[in-house]
């Protein structure tokens, strides 16, 4: 069952909008001013995007209940998804590392979302035999992990989307959202890279921009 707090994102009757690496308040609440659906915060130290739980708490808490909020880990340890969890800051957690099923499900409770990268039809095959409640398609990039900026396959894409429900990732911006969702139809999309200035610096007008044109087509 996907929690109330993400429903307007995964079960809006429209592709829903996450902006996923968000740093600072001000970010936040300029990307929930331009009709973002659900936010992502980065709890992998080695990613541009990191923040640390402690400094990002006090104003996590301060935003709208009605704006998903999602903590993204990266093999990260019990200790961690433990205080997470117990935060009650967020409304599910996205794994994006090498997590096996059995230990997303054992740390995240009955809902989380996997992201898989995608890089060929063997790899399209191994994201739709994921059992996550929710599974994101990302571009494949050998010892990283998301906000790459880069592409992904469309047409690989598309192939899991009918199959099952999707949230596209990877390399989407103003430019090209339009035609992502025209050839994927996911449920929804996340973008980091393509609304910043700057990494782990969001851009309102990117964001604005984002929104408009996924709303227009």
């Amino acid at each position: 069952m996907v929690p109330a707090g993400l429903r307007r994102w995964l079960e809006g009757g429209r592709p829903g909008i996450k902006v996923c690496g968000i740093t600072r308040e001000e970010d936040a609440l300029a990307a929930i001013a331009v009709g973002i659906d659900a936010l992502g915060f980065n709890f992998y130290p080695e990613s541009k995007r990191y923040i640390p739980l402690v400094d990002a708490a006090g104003w996590i808490e301060r935003l709208p209940e009605e704006v998903g909020r999602i903590a993204v880990v990266v093999n990260a340890d019990k200790d961690l998804l433990h205080r997470l969890r117990g935060s009650g800051l967020f409304h599910a957690i996205q794994f994006h590392g090498d997590e096996s099923p059995a230990f997303c499900a054992k740390h995240a409770g009955e809902f989380y979302i996997k992201a898989r990268p995608l890089s060929d039809h063997a790899s399209a095959d191994t994201a739709d035999g994921d059992p996550a409640p929710c599974l994101l398609l990302d571009a494949h990039a050998p010892g990283l992990f998301g906000g790459t900026g880069r592409v992904i396959d469309w047409s690989l894409a598309a192939q899991v989307a009918a199959r099952r429900p999707i949230v596209l990732s990877g390399g989407l911006h103003a430019g090209n959202i339009a035609a992502a969702v025209a050839r994927v139809n996911p449920i929804a999309v996340d973008t980091a890279s393509g609304v910043e200035s700057s990494p782990g610096i969001k851009d309102p007008v990117k964001m604005r921009d984002f929104v408009a044109a996924l709303r227009g087509a």
